[in-house]
């Protein structure tokens, strides 16, 4: 008996796919319907280049007809790829690194990857090493290294891992790309920005030493300083928290002949300007506080903080792009360096020195 049109395409020996009811349609369903190979059907799944238009178009309306859904393992046989992307962390619950994470997995979603994330608590070579072991058993396709502290960007270094690896932050010396922030230009355009006011030195209060962003606007507010005739004060050490902050602007706070502070992260800030508020200095009257990263609370803190903004969702973006071209184009040299530019939020935290100082 010769089907009808109503039970849909034939197969060989007359009979037709849509009898299966219920039966999931499998690659060699939308080869047939498709009236192409399997191997077709396949590139055009990974999109192969060599594959015409029309038969493009003809495959894919197959897959819309039969209600194909290509299954990941399916495509990982096919590509030799897993799809899969694996991403190691370091204080992921700080908002910089949260943020980065986040725009890494939007980033690989759009582009057709699963994200696998270890998030760690130290900065040890054999830790490290333990966590790349494990992304690649789960057959990383590459994987990406939010690297703040120098310690993790020598233990990755130690490690030469055969994977394709970005880092964040921290250039490992040997040609594996390296997306960062501009943390000098943001140290340097704050510290310019409060000398500019009219303040006589400005203050530091710095991240924890060891962390390259820390010790990049260290350095820079240092250098700004010197290249202004100014002497630079000692800086005082933060861990990043406000609790840190608070203990610090506590000690600020004591002196009278402090106008100006340039604090290494918002959240220290946030600290430093309840230790003035208690202590009674006013800011900006008194004292002017400009903070780094603009969290998305700095507009509301009070006064509302002036703060160099840094584009985490531009970094993780770039650090995602950056890793997928060293997976596509394995022998194409990948710029070894990617800086992200920032630029400073002045609000109500900063203003010129009262007539007092």
């Amino acid at each position: 008996m010769t089907p009808s049109a109503a039970d849909g395409p034939a197969t060989k020996g007359g009979r037709s796919r849509r009898n299966f009811a219920g039966a999931r349609p499998v690659m060699a369903d939308v080869a047939e319907l498709a009236g192409v190979s399997k191997q077709t059907v396949s590139r055009v799944l990974n999109d192969h280049p060599a594959v015409r238009p029309d038969t493009r178009e003809a495959v894919l309306a197959a897959m819309r007809t039969l209600g194909y859904r290509p299954s990941r393992s399916a495509r990982s046989l096919a590509s030799g790829r897993t799809r899969m992307l694996g991403v190691i962390s370091f204080d992921a619950a700080r908002y910089g690194p949260a943020s980065t994470l986040t725009a890494i997995n939007t980033a690989a979603q759009e582009a057709g990857y699963l994200v696998s994330s270890i998030a760690l608590d130290t900065a040890d070579r054999d830790t490290v090493v333990r966590a790349a072991d494990r992304l690649s058993a789960e057959g990383a396709d590459g994987m990406i290294a939010i690297a703040p502290q120098l310690r993790v960007a020598k233990a990755l270094a130690e490690a030469r891992l055969d994977t394709p690896l970005v880092v964040l932050d921290n250039d490992l010396g040997d040609g594996t790309p390296v997306v960062t922030s501009d943390a000098r230009t943001g140290a340097r355009t704050a510290t310019e920005h409060l000398l500019s006011l009219g303040h006589a030195t400005v203050w530091h209060v710095a991240g924890p030493s060891g962390w390259a962003s820390a010790d990049r606007r260290s350095e820079s507010w240092r250098a700004t300083l010197k290249a202004a005739g100014v002497p630079a004060p000692p800086p005082l050490l933060g861990d990043w928290s406000a609790d840190s902050g608070y203990d610090l602007g506590r000690e600020l706070a004591r002196n009278p002949k402090i106008t100006a502070v340039f604090v290494s992260n918002d959240q220290m800030a946030l600290g430093v300007l309840r230790a003035l508020h208690e202590a009674g200095r006013r800011v900006p009257d008194d004292v002017s506080v400009v903070g780094y990263d603009d969290i998305p609370e700095a507009a509301h803190f009070l006064p509302p903080l002036t703060t160099v903004r840094t584009d985490f969702t531009d970094i993780g973006t770039r650090a995602l792009h950056a890793l997928l071209h060293r997976i596509d184009a394995p022998t194409s040299p990948p710029p070894p360096l990617t800086v992200v530019p920032v630029d400073l939020q002045v609000r109500d935290s900063t203003s010129p020195p009262t007539r007092d100082h």
